[in-house]
C-alpha cells in the first residue's frame, strides 16, 4: 500500500509533511469527492472485507468506492501514514423508521486530535447528509457545511450527531409527491461513544450488514457521490443529481428511473465506477435501518 497511490486518487498534489487541520480538510474533502459511497460488491456476486490491503485495492487501484467500513477504515490508515494523532470509533445509525438508534455499531468514523481539539472524521455516510470536513467534537454549536447544518449534542458517555437539511425541490412532476417532498428539517443521524474500537469489532456487524434480510444494504443498491455543487446518487433505478441551494433555502432535486441497460453507463460515466460484473439493482423499503428511507 502506497500513500501516493491514494494522494493521486484523490487528486491531492499538496504538501503533506505537517498533520494539521488544514491539510485533514483537504483531503477529507478530496475524498467524498472523488470515492463513491457505494455497496455494488453486494449486488454483482461479491462481498465486502475488512482486510485492509484488500480494500486499498479496490479502492484505489479498482477505482471502486466503498461503505463506511471500508472507507473509513481506509482513512484511518491515511491518518496513520500522514501523523495524526487519531481513534477509531463504533457509531450507532438513526433509524427513522424504528425512531430509535440501532443496538450494534455499524458504523466506523475515526476521531482525529490536533492542538487540543477532537474532530469527527466521516467519508463514507454518503448521499445528503454526508459531511465534507471534519467536525468539531464540541457540544450544542452549529457547524453549517454545503449539505446542511451539522450539530453534536451530548449526554453524558454519548455523543449525538444531528443535521438540519433544507427543504427539497422536486423537478421532476412525476416524482414530486415521493418521500422526498417530506425530507427536510432536523433529524439524527447517528450517536457514538468515545471509546476506542479495532478492526475485530466491526467483523460481526459487517457480517450482519451483508447477510440479514434486514440490512439496508441489501435491500437497496446504492452509489453516492458529492459534487462541488451537491451530490448525485443512484439508488435502485433512480437516478439523481441534487443542487445544494442554501441562500434560498431550497435544494434542487432532478430524478429520474433508469433502465438495466443504462445502469452500467451512468456508474461509469457519473461515480468514474467500472464493475466488471453486472450489477443487479434493488431498492426495497428500508425496514430497520431507514437511513435511506426518504432518497426515493
Amino acid at each position: 500500500m502506497d500513500l501516493k497511490g491514494y494522494f493521486k486518487r484523490i487528486g491531492f498534489s499538496g504538501l503533506y509533511d505537517k498533520a494539521d487541520l488544514d491539510t485533514l480538510r483537504t483531503i477529507h474533502k478530496l475524498h467524498v469527492m472523488t470515492i463513491p459511497f457505494e455497496n455494488l460488491s453486494l449486488h454483482s456476486g461479491g462481498k465486502n472485507t475488512m482486510d485492509l490491503k484488500v480494500i486499498y485495492e479496490k479502492i484505489v487501484c479498482e477505482h471502486r468506492g466503498g461503505w463506511c467500513c471500508e472507507n473509513n477504515l481506509l482513512f484511518s490508515w491515511v491518518l496513520k501514514e500522514m501523523g495524526y494523532t487519531f481513534t477509531t470509533l463504533g457509531g450507532k445509525v438513526f433509524s427513522r423508521v424504528k425512531n430509535d438508534y440501532s443496538t450494534m455499531d455499524c458504523h466506523l468514523i475515526n476521531m482525529v486530535e490536533i492542538e487540543g481539539k477532537s474532530y469527527i472524521t466521516d467519508v463514507s455516510f454518503g448521499t445528503s447528509s454526508q459531511i465534507w470536513w471534519p467536525l468539531e467534537i464540541i457540544a450544542d454549536k452549529d457547524q453549517p457545511q454545503p449539505p446542511g447544518v451539522f450539530r453534536l449534542l451530548n449526554d453524558g458517555d454519548r455523543w449525538m450527531l444531528e443535521i438540519t437539511e433544507r427543504k427539497p425541490l422536486i423537478q421532476n412532476e412525476s416524482l414530486a409527491n415521493s418521500r422526498l417532498a417530506e425530507k427536510f428539517g432536523t433529524h439524527p443521524m447517528y450517536s457514538f461513544s468515545l471509546t476506542p474500537r479495532a478492526v475485530d469489532h466491526f467483523l460481526e456487524t459487517s457480517e450482519y450488514l451483508q447477510t440479514s434480510p434486514e440490512s439496508l444494504f441489501l435491500l437497496k443498491s446504492i452509489c453516492s457521490l458529492q459534487t462541488p455543487t451537491g451530490y448525485r446518487a443512484l439508488i435502485g433505478w433512480t437516478y439523481s443529481e441534487v443542487t445544494f441551494n442554501p441562500e434560498e433555502d431550497r435544494d434542487v432535486y432532478e430524478l429520474r428511473n433508469i433502465p438495466d441497460s443504462e445502469i452500467e453507463a451512468i456508474l461509469k460515466d457519473k461515480f468514474s465506477v467500472t464493475l466488471g460484473k453486472k450489477v443487479t439493482a434493488i431498492n426495497k423499503k428500508d425496514t430497520a435501518f431507514g437511513v435511506l428511507n426518504l432518497l426515493v
